[in-house]
């Protein structure tokens, strides 16, 4: 159980990036009042959280009615997670954990960024996507295992909220060279789960089996 949390823990921390999506959400929301970021906080918290949910307990169930295997899921996540944690490691940004710069333009002159793009892509992007229906798929049959993947993508969740919350604190205490060290350090974790990932899907799929 120890091991599904760590796990878990590390894949949702590197996939959200709740450092990251706060020094995005305090470039934003720099001209709004401390009331107005709150409510965008707490909003696009919530919308986040119901995508992840229901990607989590029905993105499987989707995949296998077109036909995708288990195995070819863990193979595909694991590409997708390899590759995230490629760009964090080497501070580069795709899309898959932030916005593009073309999505970034856009919000800038958007009212309410709390659906695009506070929740989706800076929170429930592709990455966190993949994750959680990776994660819960991986503990199929073991509830407790699925109900501690569930808990930890809350307890990511929640620290996303505060690091909202705290945006503007937390962007002058750690800078940019900060945001970075944090970045790179998980995503050589994700970049380790990501190849282990691959490695069972592969296992599993039968293909190397002699």
């Amino acid at each position: 159980m120890l091991e599904t949390a760590s796990v878990a823990l590390a894949t949702f921390f590197a996939t959200i990036g709740p450092i990251d999506v706060a020094a995005m959400f305090a470039a934003l929301t720099a001209k709004d009042t401390p009331a107005q970021r709150f409510s965008i906080a707490l909003r696009g918290i919530l919308i986040a959280a119901v995508v992840l949910t229901l990607f989590a307990f029905l993105g499987k169930a989707l995949l296998t009615s077109f036909g995708i295997s288990l195995a070819a899921l863990r193979t595909a996540g694991g590409i997708l997670l390899l590759l995230i944690g490629i760009e964090m490691v080497f501070a580069r940004e795709s899309g898959a954990t932030s916005t593009t710069a073309d999505e970034e333009e856009e919000a800038q002159t958007r009212q309410d960024i709390a659906v695009f793009p506070l929740a989706t892509p800076l929170i429930a992007g592709p990455g966190a996507i993949g994750a959680a229906i990776l994660l819960m798929a991986d503990a199929e049959g073991q509830y407790i295992d699925q109900l501690i993947v569930f808990g930890s993508l809350l307890a990511i969740l929640l620290l996303t909220f505060i690091s909202l919350l705290a945006a503007s604190q937390l962007q002058k205490l750690l800078g940019l060279t900060g945001i970075h060290v944090i970045s790179r350090v998980f995503g050589v974790v994700l970049t380790a789960l990501a190849v282990q990932f691959i490695f069972d899907g592969i296992a599993q799929s039968g293909l190397l089996a002699t």
